[in-house]
């Protein structure tokens, strides 16, 4: 009987990758798919998740006027100066508006043309309010005053006569002394004296 060659080296390799590959193999699949399994279910006591989308909780958009109280008419001082001691035959009357915050704090004011009221007269005749043709549903116009803070606008009077009601056909006003008063919130400026050439 002849001696056993030894095999070759090739043999032992396969041999080993069998005895310990395998096994390493075996336990990767089953824990993989024990993994797999656990993470496709719900846990006890997570309670299911809804798909549908989460709507944020709203929330008040802030603006700047936000808490700020309407100004009292003592904390107001208004002004209506004309642009001019007396203008030229044929052109309007034009005048700067104010409106002061005497306050030290901010406040609120409708200075829109619904709220404020212009009125120009000539000794007792009452010539021109802009109450008498106001348009229905003119804008208001808020103003936001810091303390000691002051609005100011144009205001141009087109030498028309007026009247309550709107009345047509009216006659001009003529030559002569004028005075202007703005009164808004219950507070009147110091008339504004003019003339008319």
């Amino acid at each position: 009987m002849s001696p056993s060659r030894p095999l070759p080296a090739r043999v032992y390799w396969v041999r080993r990758f069998l005895v310990l590959g395998i096994p390493l193999i075996i336990v990767a699949v089953v824990v993989w798919l024990l993994v797999g399994r656990d993470s496709g279910e719900d846990p006890a006591g997570q309670g299911s998740t809804s798909s549908a989308p989460v709507e944020p909780e709203p929330t008040a958009t802030p603006t700047d006027s936000d808490g700020v109280a309407d100004c009292a008419p003592t904390a107001l001082a208004l002004a209506m100066t004309p642009d001019a001691a007396s203008f030229a035959p044929g052109v309007s009357a034009t005048f700067t508006v104010a409106v002061t915050n005497t306050g030290e704090e901010p406040c609120l004011v409708d200075a829109g043309e619904a709220q404020r009221e212009i009125v120009i007269t000539s000794g007792t005749d009452r010539v021109w309010s802009n109450r008498d043709c106001i348009v229905p549903g003119t804008e208001t116009r808020t103003l936001l005053l810091a303390g000691g803070g002051t609005d100011t606008t144009p205001f141009a009077w087109n030498r028309i006569r007026s009247a309550e009601g709107c009345p047509p056909d009216l006659p001009a006003p003529g030559a002569g002394t004028y005075s202007a008063q703005l009164n808004l919130a219950g507070v009147s400026a110091p008339p504004a004296v003019f003339g008319l050439g």
